[in-house]
């Protein structure tokens, strides 16, 4: 399937320098897809000379013509979203129907940002000084590293990708190792669709040592970068060497609150959506739920009622709603931390084992604990993947203190028919999203990221395109 494909440099696909390949595995089957491009540290450095020289065409292309390069790549994507969207299945393992889903979201994300590229506004300020005038504008930052994690390839692409170009930045994608496919035929829409040589990069292969080579170059001036807390931290701390601009959208550990008032049925359906897209392996999925008391009962039979009828499969099959987990390592990992949880005391009310019927594949089951405490491990570690941990409590006060009581702050779900507690708690919750009533959260038009230790910066919305933009002052004295 990758034959076609390799390393993107300079608007051409070539294979590796030294021809090397590694292989990617459909999760639903274990079985070889096909082999993909490795790329050399000989490879790296071509695309950093590749990306630089196309920063010297990008930043001069007028902001209306990037726009109409931006809307054909949207429309271009969406004309081929069933291709994209099998790619897409076929390595993350997700359902078709979700891929298809993705694949719509990231040309809205282009879409939105060929918008935005007419829309980078300066300022004149009044000046103090009789002669003198205050210019205040905005200078593409340079070339861009767009770090991209596995679990949602194309739409975290597509932001990184389309802010960078709507912005006047050149690009140096490096998709996950598990997903090369789906960003390779997105980088190839790119090329369809007019963007010129050396403006979008593409390096596949080992993630640790081209993303340091990258982050290393003099060339890099910004990364954007999606994926854990921990090599976010590690990436942080070798930008700060040369001092280059970061967005980071890292971990989460979301809360999930249902208060007394809340429609439960909408409650658990809104739930249901949120916790198993993609089998829970979503940063901003729900993994502390927080019942009301008097409404925890109904709200765990109604929800473990909904989930046992999801249907696990492989996600080629349109019947199916939960695909496999995407990697043996986060299969093993899933099935250490129910055990972990067991021990410390849960009980589990659903799931906890692999589904009886697959041999192949990393299917599990979905997972719905009682009995938990604010101090097990769940409650602290991210599952990534369908844990669903069940606590009550008591006091509006209460609840906003022990949702907040933890290190990461990505996004945090609210359900309740009262606009007092709506306002109040999303508010008081120390997240950068908050969903109210509603499973979506991420959408082109809205500034999507987190705060304490799930990262900085935003992705999405008008302030996105920001981050990868230099703001330059000119103090301009009219009088020769």
């Amino acid at each position: 399937m990758y034959e076609k494909f390799g390393q993107f440099i300079d608007g051409k696909w070539l294979e590796s320098s030294d021809k090397g390949t590694y292989e990617v595995i459909n999760p639903a089957t274990e079985e070889v897809i096909g082999n993909a491009s490795k790329a050399t540290p000989k490879d790296v450095e071509r695309a950093l000379k590749s990306a630089e020289k196309g920063l010297l065409v990008w930043k001069k292309t007028a902001p209306w013509q990037r726009s109409y390069i931006l809307r054909k790549i949207a429309d271009k994507m969406r004309e081929k979203q069933d291709v994209l969207a099998k790619w897409m299945t076929l390595e993350v393992g997700k359902p078709l129907a979700e891929a298809k889903g993705e694949v719509g979201g990231a040309a809205d994300i282009f879409e939105w940002n060929a918008e935005e590229t007419k829309r980078i506004y300066g300022q004149t300020v009044e000046s103090r000084f009789e002669d003198t005038r205050v210019h205040v504008y905005y200078q593409p930052v340079g070339v861009v590293a767009a770090l991209t994690p596995w679990n949602f390839p194309a739409v975290l692409s597509a932001r990184k990708i389309s802010t960078a170009l709507a912005a006047g930045c050149s690009v140096i994608i490096k998709p996950d190792v598990i997903t090369p496919g789906i960003i390779m035929q997105m980088v190839d829409i790119c090329r369809e669709c007019g963007v010129p040589p050396g403006v979008v990069n593409l390096l596949s292969g080992d993630p640790p040592s081209i993303a340091q080579q990258l982050i290393a170059s003099d060339i890099i001036k910004k990364i954007s970068i999606t994926g854990s807390s921990r090599v976010g931290k590690l990436i942080l701390k070798q930008a700060a060497d040369k001092v280059q601009r970061v967005t980071m959208e890292l971990s989460g550990h979301s809360p999930f609150i249902v208060f007394d008032d809340a429609d439960i049925k909408k409650a658990a359906d809104m739930a249901i959506a949120s916790k198993f897209r993609n089998n829970g392996q979503v940063c901003i999925s729900p993994n502390r739920f927080y019942i009301h008391e008097s409404k925890k009962d109904e709200f765990v039979n109604l929800f473990v009622d909904k989930t046992k009828k999801l249907k696990i499969g492989n996600g080629m099959d349109p019947s199916t709603q939960l695909g496999p987990l995407t990697t043996k390592k986060r299969l093993n990992e899933i099935e250490e931390l129910v055990e972990k949880t067991k021990q410390e005391g849960a009980k589990v009310l659903l799931g906890g084992k692999r589904p009886a019927g697959f041999n192949k594949g990393f299917f599990y089951e979905p997972t719905v604990f009682d009995n938990v405490k604010d101090d097990f491990t769940i409650m602290k570690q991210e599952p990534f993947g369908p844990l669903v941990p069940m606590l009550s409590f008591k006091s509006f006060d209460e609840v906003i203190e022990r949702a907040n009581n933890h290190e990461l702050g990505l996004a945090s779900y609210i359900c309740t028919n009262s606009m007092e507690k709506a306002h109040k708690a999303s508010e008081l919750m120390e997240t950068g999203t908050v969903a109210v009533n509603t499973p979506v959260v991420a959408i082109a038009e809205a500034p999507f990221g987190g705060i304490k230790q799930a990262g900085y910066g935003r992705e999405g919305g008008s302030m996105a395109i920001k981050d990868y933009l230099n703001v330059k002052y000119t103090h301009l004295g009219i009088k020769g």
